[in-house]
């Protein structure tokens, strides 16, 4: 009987480490708030002042499902190259998770991203938009809603682009997103 127990408590403890070992998003925003390679920003969905914007219902609706954005950077510098590719390598990793849907890639002249999310396809709690570039770093931002669905991220793009919000409030992360 010990033999038995002694055996599930090493499956119990090598399974749980197993599960502990894959780093979440959020926690590896909160590990590298501080890092000086990172520029990092919590910014509430009003920021985007839509109040004055002519805006559809749905756009309304799909503005309206929105609570606030978490902005993280690496900017790149010739001194930090190892710990970009290192740090990118992470973002991949994590992204990997199965828990999150590919909603589409993105492909510009800036670099090469992807936009996932969490959650129902009728209710999307949180959605992710990860984009690099071999000259800036990269940027990842958690969108966080409730009950957002993947038309919203259109319709939300749409209404970002009727107002003349040029990314104010944002700061050095502003510059970096700019280019």
């Amino acid at each position: 009987m010990k033999n038995i127990l002694k055996g599930l408590s090493v499956i119990i403890t090598v399974f749980l480490a197993s599960c502990a070992s894959q780093q979440s998003l959020q926690e590896y925003y909160v590990d590298n708030k501080e890092n000086p390679n990172f520029i990092s920003l919590d910014i509430p969905a009003s920021i985007l002042n839509m109040d004055e914007v002519e805006l559809t219902d749905v756009q309304k609706e799909a503005i309206e499902s929105l609570r606030k954005f978490n902005l993280l950077a690496f900017k790149k510098t010739s001194e930090n190259v190892t710990e970009y590719k290192l740090e990118k390598a992470k973002v991949k990793e994590i992204l990997k998770n199965e828990d999150f849907i590919e909603l589409m890639k993105i492909n510009s002249s800036y670099g090469k991203g992807v936009i996932k999310y969490l959650g129902e396809d009728d209710a999307i709690d949180e959605v992710i938009i990860y984009g690099d570039s071999k000259e800036q770093g990269f940027a990842l931002v958690r969108v966080l809603g409730k009950n957002m669905n993947p038309s919203h991220i259109m319709q939300i793009m749409q209404a970002i682009q009727k107002s003349d919000y040029k990314g104010e409030g944002l700061g050095e992360i502003g510059k970096f997103l700019k280019g």
